[in-house]
C-alpha cells in the first residue's frame, strides 16, 4: 500500500505565494530583481524530501555554505533549516551586469509525525548538498484520515 506523503503541495504552496507577491509587487514576473528584497522573497533553497525505507530525507542545496552558515533544530515536533548566504561584493571597482545567485537569510519550517524524537535525526553537508535524515518517520508518516463528526450547536 502506497504511503500518503506528508509534505504535499508544500514546495508548490510555497512558489506560489512567493509569485503572487512578485506579481503584486512589481507587476511582472520579470525585473523584479530591481526592488529590494524582503524576508518574504528572500530566497530558499531548493530542497527534495522523500523516503527510503523507513527513513525520511531532506536536501537542500546549500552551495556556498559551509557548515557553520547553517542552522538544523528541532523543537516540539518541528525541524527547522536556517542559515545565510552572504553576497559577494568582489572587487570595489566590479560592476555587476548580472547578478543571479540569491543571497541573504532562509528558513525552512517542517512539522514531523510527533513519534519523532531529536536523537532520531542527523544531518551531512557535503558537495553542498545538506541532507537531514529522520530515521523511522516514514514508518510513522502513514497517516489515517478520519472524518470528525460535526454535531449540533455546542451552547
Amino acid at each position: 500500500m502506497p504511503q500518503s506523503n506528508p509534505f504535499k503541495g508544500l514546495v508548490d504552496f510555497s512558489g506560489d505565494l512567493q509569485r503572487m507577491r512578485r506579481l503584486g509587487k512589481t507587476g511582472s514576473e520579470h525585473h523584479y530583481e530591481r526592488y529590494e528584497r524582503t524576508q518574504a522573497d528572500a530566497w530558499v533553497p531548493a530542497t527534495d524530501i522523500f523516503c527510503r525505507g523507513a527513513d525520511l530525507f531532506i536536501c537542500l542545496e546549500v552551495a556556498g555554505l559551509s557548515r557553520d552558515d547553517v542552522d538544523v533544530t528541532f523543537s516540539q515536533g518541528t525541524l527547522t533549516v536556517s542559515g545565510e548566504r552572504t553576497t559577494s561584493h568582489g572587487e570595489a571597482d566590479d560592476a555587476f551586469w548580472q547578478r543571479e545567485r540569491p543571497h541573504g537569510a532562509f528558513q525552512r519550517s517542517l512539522g514531523l509525525p510527533e513519534q519523532v524524537e531529536a536523537n532520531d535525526i542527523s544531518a551531512v553537508s557535503k558537495d553542498g548538498l545538506l541532507t537531514v535524515r529522520i530515521s523511522g518517520a516514514c514508518e510513522s508518516a502513514s497517516v489515517t484520515h478520519r472524518r470528525i463528526p460535526i454535531t449540533g450547536d455546542p451552547r
